[in-house]
């Protein structure tokens, strides 16, 4: 068994060897994603020597009293906040996972977008999201389409949220059938991923339905389900 001899905040040295962990800083879009970073990435990472540590983007900055979090509505919002987070010598890696979905129309290459799979779109603007950040540390990630994708992937942890509704269920399944992966449910504002949840379970509460399906989900279930998904988390393993 291997233990820890130095954590937060500084680079980790596990058993002997030793061996050193990756610090990674995520900037997340909210809540929901900051809870899936700290209960379930991070245990899953940390095995594999990736110590990741979620920040939310600051929407407004207070001079007394806490800022605002959570939401984006610029590009630039977003460049400022990564700014500190590349600043950390301490960090090895610093990402994002940010909504493809209602993604603001500033981010670069979002007016130049591809035509084909929204694999090769998203693709396409983290490519120039990466070239406009130039900085070796930086991983770009979107999450296609949307965080509730996520959800859409642990169709069987759903009864555990939501109890005696097999028929929404079966709805789900449906969803899930008429797609390769649930990361295609679209970008419509009607039928994004949270937007279908939203009419088939009319008390979906974004924070606490999300994290309590995927507290109690596998990740490497996820990742066989979502490969965009799967290919963030590859770049930072390796």
């Amino acid at each position: 068994m291997t233990t820890p001899l130095a954590s937060y905040g500084k680079k980790m040295f596990w058993g002997a060897g030793p061996k050193m962990s990756k610090k990674v800083l995520i900037l997340v879009e909210g809540r929901s994603e900051e809870g899936f970073v700290k209960q379930v990435l991070s245990p899953y990472l940390l095995s594999k020597s990736v110590y990741v540590i979620p920040k939310i983007i600051i929407t407004k900055k207070v001079i007394q009293g806490p800022d605002y979090k959570g939401g984006i509505s610029s590009y630039s919002q977003v460049k400022r906040d990564i700014r500190p987070l590349l600043n950390d010598t301490s960090a090895d890696i610093v990402t994002t996972m940010i909504d493809y979905y209602a993604l603001p129309i500033d981010f670069p290459g979002y007016d130049n977008r591809p035509q084909g799979t929204c694999y090769s779109r998203v693709q396409h603007i983290e490519d120039r999201f990466n070239e406009d950040i130039n900085n070796l540390k930086f991983i770009p990630y979107l999450q296609l389409h949307e965080f509730e994708a996520l959800v859409f992937a642990c169709e069987e942890q759903l009864p555990l949220a939501f109890i005696n509704l097999d028929t929404q269920i079966q709805e789900i399944s449906a969803i899930n059938k008429k797609v390769n992966s649930p990361e295609e449910i679209n970008d419509n504002p009607k039928t994004a991923p949270s937007k279908r949840l939203e009419n088939i379970f009319p008390e979906y509460q974004k924070v606490y339905h999300s994290q309590l399906v995927l507290s109690q989900s596998n990740i490497d279930d996820i990742r066989s389900k979502c490969p965009h998904f799967n290919s963030w988390l590859s770049k930072l393993e390796n």
